[in-house]
This record gives C-alpha cells, structure tokens and sequence, in this order.
C-alpha cells in the first residue's frame, strides 16, 4: 500500500517567498493545499505584484487554490487595528492574523498538519520581526502550528519539528531584505521569471495611506464603494462632510462615473476634453461653483476665459460658466 502524504495547508500570496515554502514542503513529500485572500486593499489579480496572476501560480505549483475574501470584517478591524499601523495605514500585525485564522479553517476542514507562509524573519519591518511572527501566532490560536520554511531555522521548533514530521536541516535560515537565497533557490526549482519582492497591498503606500486614513476619521464604516473611490484619481477634502476627487485618465473618469451613487455630483467640462470629477458627501452641493472651476482647470479649456461646465445630479443635468480656479485656492485641500 502507497502511505497517504500528510497535509499542509500553504497562505500563498503569488510572490516568490511562498512560491519557495510551497517547494520546500512538496520535496519532503508534502500534500500541500493553497488558501490566498483577498481584502479590499489587496486584490490578488491586480497585478500590482503580491498575487500577479495567482491562479496559474496554484497551477505551476501543482496545488488545489482555495480563494477566501475578507471584506467587512476587515474593514471593522481596520477601524481599530489592536496591535496599530505600519508607515502607511497598513494594520500588517491584525491583517496577517486574519490570514492566518482563515487558513486555519481550511486545515480544518481538510485535516492538514500545519500552516505554512513564505514569510522570511526580518524581511518587512512591523510583521516579520521575531515577536510580530509570536503574537500572530498567538492571536490567530496556532501556537506551534505556523512553519516558515524560508527562516524556520531560525525560529523556535514548530510542533511539527518536534513531533519528527519535519527536521530542521531541511529548512532554511533565510534573514532580511536581501534576494539572493531565494533568487537561487527559485533557479534550483525550475520556477521562471520568479516576480519582484513588494507587496500588493494599497495599504503599505504612505500616499493610499493618508487618503485611507481621511476616509476612517470621517466616515465610521466605509463602505466597498467608498474605498473602491480611493484607489483613483485626485483626492480633495474640503470640508468635514464633503470628498472632491477628478479622475486622472479616460479609465478613471469611467470609474468615477460607475461608483457615482445617488446623491453624488458628477462635473465635467462641456466643450473641451477633460476630467469627471465628483462631490460626495452632505454638503456637496454648497461646492459645486468651487469644484466646476476646478475641473475645467484641469480639462484642454483656454485658463483665462470661463467656460462651461455640466453638472449631473441623480437624473438632473444642469450646466454653470466658472473660469478655471487658481492652483492655491485649491492645492492645501488636495490630500
């Protein structure tokens, strides 16, 4: 009789440090099963680099891919992350015990050994630091069950190293920021055009951060639609209830008119190729003057004569001439 491989359950991100930990597992005779997640930051089809095209990485790898989306519940931990955020608004300590939690459910269910992440120790500074690796282990109630196999030679000894299902020659002592070990080691396994290091998450971008951070101190629960409208165009607050943002490019003013929900203002200047913008928000129609004359500053429109500007409201379109605004009336609310 063929003895029936035991089973790991991998958090698979699409970078090559998990890619690697997946490896190191099969070679030694591993049964591995792939959980990624998403959240409203980090969409692993972005491509922005975390989770560029994860689904044929699940594929090259040879493992079943489980997709797990963590939407409201991140976005209340958000709110009040209990371990804090990183140089941007990213809660990277809370955010991986999410992570974790989910992956351990999939163990679970499936009847896996342990959890296994590409992290590597002391590679990103608020979440792979040896206490940050203690505490979401901790919080996410998988004391002994999480290996790192890129730097679990490093690490205490997991359960599984005690208990003789994995020897601690086979596993890596990988420390830091640098590649090197990894790049080689993606050559050794056959794994081609290996992606960058960097992260997929909006929220470790100080520039996301302070617009994410805005919409948190002055709406209580954000929804989907309001952080979806962070992740385009140029960001404006202008008063305590009132959010300004004019797309950069056909793509994004697309995108402005799609969010746009009821209530919204949509600006856009009549006769010359330019921006939509919108105003959301209780006093939004107390800066319509204001943000038409900022939206034809940014069109094709001639800046010293008015022009015209249309303004859709719900089912209404209406049309104003404003003269294009001076840069310093509106640059100090530009987030």
């Amino acid at each position: 009789m063929v003895e029936e491989k035991k089973k790991v359950v991998a958090l698979l991100s699409g970078g090559l440090d998990s890619q690697l930990a997946v490896k190191m597992m099969q070679k030694q005779g591993f049964e591995v099963s792939a959980v990624a997640i998403k959240t409203p930051f980090c969409d692993f089809d972005c491509g922005r680099g975390c989770g560029f095209e994860i689904r044929e990485r699940a594929d090259d790898l040879n493992v079943n891919l489980k997709t797990v989306y963590l939407g409201d519940e991140y976005i209340e931990m958000l709110k009040h992350p209990k371990h804090g955020i990183g140089a941007g608004f990213n809660p990277c300590v809370d955010c991986r015990t999410m992570m974790f939690d989910a992956a351990k459910k999939h163990m679970e269910e499936i009847g896996a050994e342990f959890i296994i992440s590409g992290e590597v120790l002391g590679q990103r500074p608020m979440s792979q630091h040896a206490p940050s690796l203690a505490t979401i282990e901790k919080e996410s109630n998988l004391n002994g069950k999480i290996v790192r196999p890129l730097s679990a030679g490093l690490l205490p000894p997991t359960d599984a190293e005690k208990s003789g299902l994995i020897k601690r020659e086979n596993l890596g002592m990988i420390k830091g920021r640098q590649r090197k070990i990894q790049i080689q080691m993606a050559k050794e396994y056959g794994i081609e055009n290996p992606p960058n290091a960097g992260g997929g998450c909006l929220l470790t971008e100080p520039q996301f951060g302070i617009k994410a951070k805005d919409l948190f101190d002055h709406i209580e629960t954000p929804t989907i639609n309001e952080i979806d409208l962070l992740k385009i165009g140029r960001h404006f607050r202008l008063d305590e209830e009132t959010k300004f943002v004019i797309g950069r490019n056909k793509d994004e003013n697309e995108m402005i008119k799609a969010l746009a929900l009821p209530g919204d203002i949509l600006l856009e200047a009549k006769d010359y190729v330019g921006p939509i913008a919108i105003l959301r928000g209780n006093n939004a129609k107390l800066h319509v003057d204001f943000g038409s004359a900022v939206t034809l500053r940014y069109s094709d429109a001639p800046k010293t004569e008015k022009n015209i500007v249309s303004i859709k409201n719900g089912d209404s379109t209406d049309e104003i001439s404003v003269e294009c605004a001076e840069e310093q009336s509106y640059v100090k609310f530009r987030m």
